[in-house]
């Protein structure tokens, strides 16, 4: 399954799948955009053997979650790998609508209840496919070094947002979260069998910026890559041998390789008996907390 695969890197990401033969759920919120990418994917692939399915799905409402995922468990038994990559980078300061800052709650909160619902078909495909091949990707951003926090990755004093931030900071938080979400879900079932990666995809011409405006839109245009290159990202994520439950949570560079993430974010990972701070476990917890009504 790839979020947000109606447009930019996930579509790439998508066709590539599907070029190989694979069954490919595509799961975004616009019906037209997703069947309009569909019909584009399988008309670039003609040999194909491989399928590309819709799935709706609305990451701003966590009370529309449950039925994404109930919709792709009474089609399949397994998943085999998760590509948590729909975002949103938005200068909007509307919230949720169960009410949290926009960034945090699409980027961050809705792939962790999406991943939650979806876990007991992980785990089951781990348990019959080879080792090391069944994983879940989180596709965080360079927003997690460079707006991280230090030691602790998010403030988790303010995640209701109480003292408003600028919203790229908002954004790089958010990112900073699937990094968290990533490392803990690692530490958490690695006993299922389940690999567990963040990546940074890199700095992308990609649909994420549909929202920017004036010259920061020309600055983006001007340095980033075309979206097939986080493609290439997310491909290594998902299916590189070098990565395994032996380096599981590990952090994943563009175009495709394994890097040590900021040194001192190591705390977060930590937890206070390893000598960290316990952030990714903590947070993990609250957001759990968050999405327990939605399960």
């Amino acid at each position: 399954m790839v979020t947000g695969a109606n447009t930019g890197t996930g579509r790439e990401l998508a066709r590539m799948l599907y070029s190989k033969n694979a069954k490919v759920y595509i799961a975004s919120r616009s019906q037209e955009k997703a069947l309009s990418a569909i019909q584009d994917i399988q008309d670039s692939c003609p040999k194909s053997e491989g399928d590309v399915i819709f799935i709706p799905l609305d990451l701003n409402d966590l009370s529309t979650i449950k039925a994404s995922a109930e919709k792709f468990l009474a089609a399949e038994t397994e998943l085999h790998v998760l590509f948590n990559n729909a975002g949103v980078q938005t200068n909007d300061l509307t919230k949720t609508v169960q009410g949290y800052e926009k960034h945090l709650g699409v980027n961050t909160i809705g792939p962790f209840l999406l991943t939650k619902l979806l876990t007991p078909a992980i785990v089951r495909a781990a348990s019959k496919a080879p080792q090391d091949t069944v994983r879940v990707v989180w596709v965080s951003s360079s927003g997690t070094e460079i707006a991280g926090i230090k030691d602790t990755a998010v403030d988790m004093q303010n995640l209701d947002d109480h003292a408003p931030k600028p919203w790229l900071t908002a954004y790089g938080l958010s990112k900073a979260g699937n990094w968290l979400h990533a490392v803990e879900y690692a530490r958490r079932h690695r006993v299922d069998g389940i690999v567990s990666v963040a990546l940074n995809p890199g700095n992308l011409a990609s649909d994420l910026y549909r929202d920017a405006t004036g010259l920061f839109k020309y600055f983006v245009k001007a340095v980033t890559y075309p979206a097939i290159n986080g493609a290439y990202t997310e491909l290594f994520a998902g299916f590189s041998p070098e990565i395994s439950l032996e380096n599981t949570g590990c952090w994943v560079i563009p175009f495709g390789r394994i890097r040590e993430i900021r040194k001192d974010l190591h705390n977060a990972r930590k937890s206070e008996a390893e000598g960290g701070n316990g952030t990714a476990r903590n947070f993990y917890d609250w957001t759990e907390e968050q999405v327990k009504l939605f399960v």
